[in-house]
């Protein structure tokens, strides 16, 4: 029997083992499944407590093809065209729209000269995103040896991949040597922030980031994109897994260095044969594994990805100006990032997304109103950050960068309901990192890229699934970490046989 834990990975990779014919059990501490992407509702308001922006369905895609199941009967999927709007502290706004064509035209627009580079950036993008498909994604990778097998380590065509994916350069660097607005620049380099890491730390590879959103588009389920997990579940469900909920996992048990099983917080002991981890990689290791094993993973020089403030704020009058989804960008993106992953501090001027979701579902809130979700990314947790006292001074903070910056002019007085996250709480509800939403920073312009492998060789019947295993955070590259988790598991089962 195997088990998985319940965030969008592991609801995957059950999904996965079950349509394969392995017996599944999942487990989950919180009382729902589906780890971060959650919902919040109150005064007739319905929010999506975690990730909101949804990419590549494909994934999802090969997930329900798995069973031979048909998707659209258990998620109704709306593309969305223009995928951002973008506000800036100068008082412009510019529209991030999937036809290439009228992309460059509104850059050229901006700055004579914008539209060739921007032409040839994505050029870079897409082939970037080639070199992804066929080296990092689909398989166990961490690091260069898994990526690139020995025997093609020499040949011509994957030393001229080694050459274009520019290693030892940023995509902060990759990105402004094409496009000379500053603006548009700041746009583009927003793409990284879907990894939780700073532009000018993380590696030129994930620039690949635009290309995949501009040829698979910016989606949301009706429902938020808490229907995914739903969606999930129904289909594990469906396929006979178990699935127990309320059931904290304590430890994970071992004997000659191999998984046995797990044993429950109220002391419960369960034999498995394999188990597939959507916690925390470094957690998992140090808190569920631990002894010699957990405490050498534990002195890697793993950084969390960065943190976050969400506010959640049911407005009893919509602003008919903001898109579905929105950045209202900070005045200078180095000083921004530069509190946030170098001083560990808030940022005094941050970026604000915004996601206005009756744009698209009109029952997120009563008529004529909006469930506006607001999310301003923070450091992961400092021993001295105390946000039950830090966060009435920031959400007045964020509340007067909107007002500023993207016309919410008299915002405050719209509001009649509200709720929040903040970094300790996220830490707290989800067992992340320091409070890091999107697991591992992704940061070194050589091996940034990388993650933990989702087969951990070193323990024969553990599998790492989420943000903090391979291929990394955000929505469709979390389940294809539990669609790789699964495919290792069942491939290794099969050798076992």
């Amino acid at each position: 029997m195997r088990s998985t834990s319940s965030g969008l990975g592991g609801l995957a990779a059950a999904c996965v083992l079950a349509a394969r014919g392995h017996r599944v059990t999942v487990f989950e501490k919180n009382a729902w499944f589906g780890g971060k992407a959650a919902e919040l509702q109150g005064n007739g308001y319905r929010f999506d407590m975690g990730p909101t922006i949804l990419t590549v369905p494909k994934v999802l895609y090969r997930i329900f093809e798995e069973a031979r199941r048909d998707i659209a009967k258990y998620l109704d999927l709306r593309r969305l065209d223009p995928q951002w709007r973008c506000f800036f502290e100068e008082g412009t706004t510019l529209d991030l729209v999937e036809d290439q064509e009228k992309m460059a035209a509104a850059l050229e627009k901006r700055r004579a000269g914008s539209a060739e580079g921007f032409k040839k950036f994505m050029t870079l993008a897409e082939e970037l995103h080639d070199i992804s498909e066929r080296w990092f994604f689909w398989k166990s990778v961490g690091g260069v040896k898994d990526a690139i097998p020995p025997g093609a380590a020499l040949k011509p065509s994957t030393l001229r991949d080694l050459m274009t994916i520019r290693m030892g350069k940023s995509v902060g660097e990759t990105i402004r040597s094409y496009v000379p607005d500053k603006r548009a620049a700041q746009m583009l380099d927003h793409y990284t922030q879907y990894v939780g890491s700073a532009p000018d730390e993380s590696p030129a590879v994930l620039c690949s980031i635009a290309s995949l959103q501009a040829h698979e588009g910016v989606w949301y389920p009706m429902g938020g994109t808490r229907a995914v997990p739903v969606a999930l579940e129904k289909l594990a469900r469906e396929l006979s897994a178990e699935f127990r909920a309320e059931t904290e996992i304590a430890k994970i048990e071992t004997a000659r260095g191999a998984v046995t099983g797990v044993t429950t917080a109220k002391g419960e002991t369960i034999a498995l044969d394999a188990v597939v981890s959507n916690m925390d990689a470094v957690r998992t290791h140090t808190e569920l594994i631990g002894g010699e094993i957990g405490e050498a993973f534990g002195k890697k020089r793993y950084e969390p990805a960065c943190s976050g403030v969400v506010l959640y704020l049911g407005l009893k009058k919509a602003y008919d100006h903001l898109l579905h989804h929105n950045f209202v960008f900070s005045r200078d993106p180095h000083e921004e990032f530069e509190y946030i992953y170098g001083k560990g501090e808030p940022a005094p001027d941050p970026t604000c997304y915004l996601a206005a979701t009756t744009r698209t579902e009109k029952d997120t809130a009563p008529a004529g109103g909006e469930a506006l979700y607001v999310l301003v990314h923070t450091p992961y947790l400092r021993p001295h950050h105390d946000w039950e006292q830090m966060l009435p001074g920031y959400r007045k903070v964020i509340l007067e960068k909107l007002k500023r910056t993207a016309g919410l002019t008299d915002i405050e007085e719209r509001i009649e309901f509200e709720g929040n996250l903040t970094p300790q709480s996220i830490h707290d509800r989800y067992h992340v990192l320091n409070g890091a939403i999107y697991g591992l920073a992704s940061h070194g312009k050589y091996m940034g890229a990388f993650k933990p492998a989702n087969r951990r060789k070193e323990i024969p019947g553990l599998y790492l699934a989420g943000g903090a295993a391979h291929p990394g955070p955000g929505m469709p590259m979390v389940m294809m970490s539990g669609w790789i988790a699964a495919d290792v598991l069942d491939k290794d089962a099969v050798a076992a046989r």
